[in-house]
């Protein structure tokens, strides 16, 4: 959960009609993949992720309910690890509430300290499912995700926390490596992931919760040091995808919060706006999902602390509807809302809440707005949370207010589903608000290539030859995809399937490497003077390898139709040279860049040998992907 501070109890406000009971979904088949902004089922119908969360197996509140302190803070922790409510309330009886509230799906936190405990929770825990005794909380992680599964929700597994305990302050799990290296980190999504392989409706694996600053040190989005979020990122989707699970959806938060909360320092929540110069191509496309969180009491340069200085800055609560739509958009919405980017990509509101308390007027016109907010731009969401306790275990007061569906120490439920909770209303228009549904079509991919601090080959097929030029940086764009566009200097790459989003390969085919002139014909010099590394007849260009800045060897792959061999020389050297409207996006922000047109292919890269230019990329050879009559000798 966002921030430091959650509002304490208060009387319950005037009650609103309940939320009619509804199955959370039509029928859908596993795996999910994306097409565009859009989430689809196996069948390409469109799947709108309406969730909640599920938290406690990540650390949340002891199993009693009955640690907090006067003024309502979490101030507990939940030393056994498992999902909230199961002292309490039989999992059957909770999935038939999740369904009543309109969900399909389900973000289940975890921490990593709970895949490795080993002792079993105590029995009280698990008092109102007395089957779960003596299992560990991973096992009993294990029961959850089968019976939610089998219930017909999808299951999206959240690493909320090295540690079992509350999020998300300064508190040792500011990090996915805080208290562990980023190799073991990566090596528990890997366990995970393979874990639930044969389980089709665990759908996704949402990477790290909330990374922010510690005492000293904030993370980055592509420095690619120790704490870059962007490069942790997409080493583990990649391990994910390619050792465990390529079926999962791979679900990526911006960063938090950056900078020391204090006037006159930088401070800020970045959230996503990194995205737009630098964005993630996993290794099996179509599994992207960007991610962020909202709520009233944080805001674009507020943690959400209090007393700590940041008294100018103000908090989304605080913002008119226009002006929170306006950050909003900037801060997260662009990646759905603007297509055909590479950074493209469905959104999902993985966080957002208030409490069933809050009589604030801010606070609640905030949440209305948000959650108007999503309908109409009909965005993927999760609720924060979704599970908690109205009483402790002598049945005093207490729990958190923030929980859609409340449980006293009887199994007695209050909440949205039931009189008396103002937040009713903008929930029941939230999930009943008219939704794209039905098939969605096959939409062209655009993906970044980086060569900033490593090798990106992204292509499976390129991984199959091992080093394929030894010594340089090396780039691939993922299979399926042509390289279409490069850049003079910074070594980034633009991939794309379009027009038609196919796989433009001959079927069983590998690449070849190109180090040579070979493939240049006679009377063929399309960039005279400059050294020209051209694809063999009917191959297009899927990579490229630096050593520096010197284009070093080209990645060809063979096309399963004939190619057009007419074209035409685009530089770069001393400008941008890209189509009208610029498909793709800006793939190399601040360095000059060519591209070819969506309805062509790159079959070739010149560069200069002189030392002036040592080498680096200054024109594309572009053709057309069809034969025409001017690709017929004598015509």
């Amino acid at each position: 959960m966002a921030g430091l501070f959650v509002p304490g109890a208060a009387a319950a406000p005037a009650a609103h009609p309940a939320v009619a009971g509804a199955h959370p979904a039509a029928a859908w088949t596993a795996p999910l993949s994306t097409r565009g902004r859009y989430i689809v089922d196996a069948d390409g119908r469109r799947f709108r992720l309406k969730s909640g969360n599920w938290d406690g197996a990540q650390g949340s509140w002891n199993g009693s309910g009955d640690i907090n302190d006067p003024a309502g803070h979490h101030a507990g922790q939940n030393s056994h690890g498992i999902p909230i409510g199961l002292d309490r309330v039989g999992i059957a009886t909770l999935l038939a509430d999740f369904r009543a509230l309109g969900l399909n799906s389900i973000r289940l936190p975890f921490s990593n300290e709970m895949i490795h405990a080993t002792a079993p929770v105590p029995d009280a825990a698990v008092a109102a499912n007395p089957r779960l005794r003596g299992m560990t909380p991973l096992q009993i992680f294990d029961a959850v995700v089968a019976e939610l599964t089998a219930g017909g929700f999808a299951v999206i597994l959240n690493n909320h926390t090295n540690t079992t305990r509350w999020c998300c302050g300064i508190d040792g799990n500011e990090r996915w490596n805080s208290a562990q290296t980023t190799r073991q980190w990566a090596d528990d999504w890997v366990f995970m992931a393979r874990r639930y392989k044969d389980n089709g409706r665990v759908v996704g694996a949402d990477l790290y919760n909330e990374v922010r600053r510690d005492i000293l040190d904030d993370p980055n989005w592509g420095l690619g040091d120790g704490h870059d979020w962007q490069a942790a990122a997409q080493e583990a989707a990649d391990r994910i995808l390619t050792e465990a699970n390529p079926r999962l959806l791979v679900i990526i938060e911006g960063i938090n919060w950056t900078g020391v909360p204090v006037d006159g320092l930088p401070h800020g929540r970045p959230t996503l706006t990194p995205v737009r110069t630098l964005s993630h191509t996993l290794v099996v496309s179509g599994k992207l999902v960007y991610s962020a969180h909202f709520y009233g009491y944080t805001g674009p340069h507020h943690s959400g602390a209090t007393g700590i200085g940041e008294t100018s800055d103000p908090r989304y609560q605080d913002l008119s509807a226009d002006q929170l739509r306006a950050v909003l958009y900037d801060q997260a919405f662009f990646v759905a809302a603007e297509t055909g980017q590479h950074f493209t990509a469905p959104l999902w509101i993985s966080e957002f809440g208030v409490g069933s308390d809050e009589s604030g007027a801010a606070s609640r016109a905030w949440f209305a707005n948000l959650t108007d907010h999503l309908a109409a731009t009909d965005t993927d969401f999760a609720y924060w949370p979704l599970v908690g306790w109205s009483t402790d275990a002598q049945g005093r007061p207490a729990g958190d207010s923030w929980a859609l569906l409340r449980y006293d120490n009887s199994g007695h439920r209050t909440g949205v589903l039931d009189g008396g909770d103002w937040r009713t209303t903008a929930w029941r228009k939230l999930t009943t608000a008219p939704q794209r549904t039905g098939p969605v079509p096959p939409a062209p991919a655009w993906h970044m290539l980086t060569l900033d601090h490593r090798d990106f080959v992204q292509s499976l097929s390129a991984r199959d030859l091992g080093d394929w030029d030894e010594g340089a940086r090396k780039a691939a764009c993922p299979d399926g995809e042509r390289l279409i566009g490069i850049s003079h200097t910074q070594g980034r790459g633009l991939c794309t399937d379009a027009p038609t989003a196919g796989d433009p390969r001959r079927p069983g085919s590998r690449p070849e490497v190109v180090r040579d002139e070979r493939h240049v014909p006679a009377g063929g010099d399309w960039a005279p003077g400059y050294r020209k590394l051209q694809c063999p007849e009917d191959y297009f260009l899927t990579g490229y390898s630096l050593r520096g800045t010197t284009v070093s060897a080209a990645l060809c792959a063979p096309a399963r139709t004939q190619l057009g061999t007419a074209g035409r020389t685009v530089w770069f050297d001393r400008g941008d040279s890209r189509p009208p409207g610029d498909p793709g996006g800006d793939f190399a922000h601040g360095h000059f860049k060519g591209q070819c047109p969506s309805d062509a292919y790159a079959a070739g890269i010149a560069s200069t040998s002189s030392l002036g230019h040592l080498g680096r990329p200054d024109a594309l050879l572009c053709r057309p992907l069809a034969r025409s009559a001017a690709d017929v000798p004598g015509r």
